[in-house]
């Protein structure tokens, strides 16, 4: 006996995956963070006659380009009706390894952190067996965290916990309340209070900005702490620095998706770019959270 299976039988078990042409947006994507990490490097070391300030802003430049087409397509593909709940899923999977892989980002800087604290900076102070190496080349050195002297004789001065850090633990907690009121508005439809609290978020995560700024200038003109101050000055920009670019790029997710809002793109059905924003706020939350402790307190 032979089954036969109609074109509606075949509707209704599959459903239409939208496959987007190829994009030159990755790429750009690629030339943008190239020239800021060679600009940001170059101004450390000097190199490039001290053009790096110009190639870091023409790589932000691009960068903006980039994410300004990106978002334009994506967003002119979702208005379009070309996502399937099959997409939709997709791009709940991607978004989840995209936060995995800033864990494990995160994690390699905390693990060098640790590393430094807990073995490298004890053994130059003569920990294990290393006793002639403190003897013989930095007799002087004395081990401890945060490393205000290095054994090359770099001074600085270590950055306070409970000022500037504190208020912005505050102000990134409250905001991941903030977008957490969003949310539950978007679900239960009221479209008047998501654009309150989501607007509260993204300026909240605009005066973190501000404020870690303030910290910086106080950081390089009172306290002598530059990222070319010893292993200390490394690992807390390095830490605050990459951070600082994560809540940068969060913010911006956050308004493009505030203003799609205000267009009413989005309904309690249908609003995976909130949902996906949310998602990255939360880790930079958590991420803070852990730099105030590590990084700030201990």
């Amino acid at each position: 006996m032979t089954t036969t299976h109609t074109k509606s039988d075949a509707q209704q078990d599959y459903q239409n995956y939208y496959v987007p042409a190829q994009s030159k947006w990755p790429i750009i994507g690629a030339v943008a963070l190239f020239l800021i990490a060679t600009g940001s490097g170059s101004m450390v070391a000097g190199l490039f006659g001290g053009n790096g300030p110009w190639m870091l802003l023409a790589g932000v430049g691009v960068l903006f380009f980039m994410l300004t087409g990106w978002f334009r397509d994506v967003i002119h593909e979702s208005m379009g009706g070309l996502y399937s709940p099959q997409m939709d899923r997709s791009f709940r999977q991607g978004m989840s390894w995209f936060i995995f892989s800033e864990v494990m980002f995160f994690a390699a800087f905390f693990g060098a952190l640790f590393y430094v604290r807990f073995i490298a900076v004890p053994w130059l102070g003569g920990a294990s067996n290393n006793a002639m190496t403190a003897e013989v080349l930095w007799p002087d050195f004395i081990p401890g965290w945060p490393l205000e002297k290095t054994p090359g004789g770099t001074e600085t001065t270590a950055m306070g916990a409970w000022g500037l850090p504190l208020i912005n633990t505050v102000i990134l907690l409250t905001s991941s309340v903030m977008i957490h009121i969003a949310h539950v508005a978007m679900e239960e439809g009221n479209r008047k209070r998501v654009i309150q609290f989501l607007g509260l978020t993204v300026l909240l995560g605009w005066i973190f900005l501000f404020l870690q700024a303030e910290e910086y200038i106080h950081a390089y003109e009172e306290l002598n702490l530059r990222l070319d101050s010893g292993v200390y000055g490394n690992t807390f920009f390095l830490l605050t620095g990459f951070h600082g670019m994560h809540v940068f790029l969060g913010s911006v997710i956050l308004f493009i998706v505030w203003l799609r809002v205000l267009k009413g793109h989005m309904s309690p059905d249908h609003h995976f770019a909130f949902q996906a924003g949310a998602w990255y706020w939360h880790f930079v939350d958590v991420v803070w959270l852990c730099l105030f402790v590590f990084v700030y307190i201990l």
